[in-house]
């Protein structure tokens, strides 16, 4: 890790105790939005073995309004966050007495969801006598494709989920560097809501990847962003906003499988152009070139083909997160919370939860992609 790397969560104040050595093992919670997930994972010199994760998924009290209604996720955290904790130990084998550490989500997220989750883990961290770790949900992403294979640092990373859409250079835990962002809707959101339009229910992602599997998109011209730039960001609001409209031109079930290719495509199109050009500017920098794709769209079949492709044609070893650990789930945050408890940083009992917390805080604060910096801080 660079020296230089800034360990501050931002959230109050992170202690530096000095390094742990492994392995260690760690209970670690996530409740950033739907789903309410805690597991247990060790970390050796060989890597992460998950001991247990367990995600209990709200999709079914959230249906009926086709997506997430914060009320009702804060609600379903705190009456499952118990019994969650409980079933990942036990699934483990383990008990409290066995953990050297608790870790949770501060943020970024539904900020009632990450106070319940937040709330959870200082509690047992304070009667068990535990350090606190509390973990930045996009660093649990970013280190989520370690839960299922040795990689090492540095690597060059695609974070693209229902909220989130990011290239960063991940030099080590607590040190990355933003080299684009999306400057409206994350990748995941156009899928969700176009699926929306299209009455394909919810969760709409994986519904339209199954809808186009049997579409031609090649019917339907759909924009492309920001063609005049040539950086990293991506756009995909007027995507959205197109195929939402071309939704009431389809007629038949094929023009709507067309229509789901279509869209399909064209997210999958723009990802790997801006990953393309972060690979160039990568590789001018490290001799080590690995691309990793994680988060929740990173399951999406048709994205993960063409970007895997993409890194071959430009020289990149690729890798994602097994399909499990793609989608919010704490085995990647008690991984975080193990990489930051083996270098000895740990967070106070007074650590608050943040609705908004860019993995490069200080380039958010620089460079800001929404000029307005409102009070729950900077935007990713």
């Amino acid at each position: 890790m660079n020296s230089g790397a800034d360990y501050s969560s931002g959230t109050g104040a992170t202690t530096v105790v000095g390094s742990r050595a492994l392995p260690l093992t760690v209970l670690g919670f996530e409740t950033s939005c739907d789903e309410t997930a805690a597991a247990v994972v060790r970390l050796t010199d060989e890597g992460a073995q998950v001991l247990s994760s367990v995600v209990h998924s709200q999709i079914t009290e959230h249906a009926a309004f086709g997506g997430v209604v914060p009320e009702i996720a804060a609600r379903s955290h705190v009456e499952m966050i118990s019994g969650v904790a409980a079933r990942a130990l036990a699934e483990a084998g383990l008990d409290y007495a066995d953990m050297d550490g608790i870790a949770a989500t501060a943020g970024p997220g539904l900020v009632g969801g990450v106070m319940v989750g937040l709330s959870f883990a200082k509690g047992a961290a304070l009667a068990r006598g535990l350090p606190l770790i509390a973990v930045n949900h996009l660093e649990g992403h970013a280190v989520s494709a370690r839960l299922g294979a040795q990689i090492a640092y540095p690597f060059l990373l695609l974070l693209v989920s229902g909220g989130h859409c990011q290239l960063l250079e991940v030099r080590g835990i607590g040190d990355m560097s933003r080299l684009g962002t999306t400057i409206d809707d994350a990748a995941g959101e156009a899928f969700d809501k176009i699926a929306k339009a299209m009455d394909l229910g919810y969760p709409g992602g994986p519904a339209l990847e199954r809808l186009a599997q049997t579409g031609d998109g090649s019917r339907f011209a759909l924009p492309r962003a920001l063609l005049g730039r040539k950086d990293c960001d991506f756009s995909f609001s007027g995507l959205k906003t197109a195929a939402s409209r071309l939704v009431e031109t389809c007629e038949t079930d094929q023009d709507r499988a067309d229509l789901a290719d279509a869209v399909q495509t064209a997210i999958a199109r723009q990802l790997t152009e801006r990953s393309e050009r972060a690979m160039a500017a990568y590789a001018e920098r490290h001799e080590h070139r690995m691309f990793v794709v994680a988060g929740g769209v990173a399951a999406n079949r048709t994205v993960r083909r063409v970007l895997e492709d993409a890194a071959a044609k430009h020289g990149f070893a690729f890798m994602a997160p097994p399909l499990a650990y793609c989608t919010d789930n704490a085995a990647m945050i008690a991984l975080a919370g193990a990489e930051r408890l083996a270098l000895g940083l740990t967070s106070e009992l007074d650590v608050a939860a943040r609705p908004r917390w860019p993995l490069d805080e200080a380039r958010a604060m620089a460079d800001p992609v929404h000029q307005k910096v409102g009070r729950k801080g900077a935007k990713a």
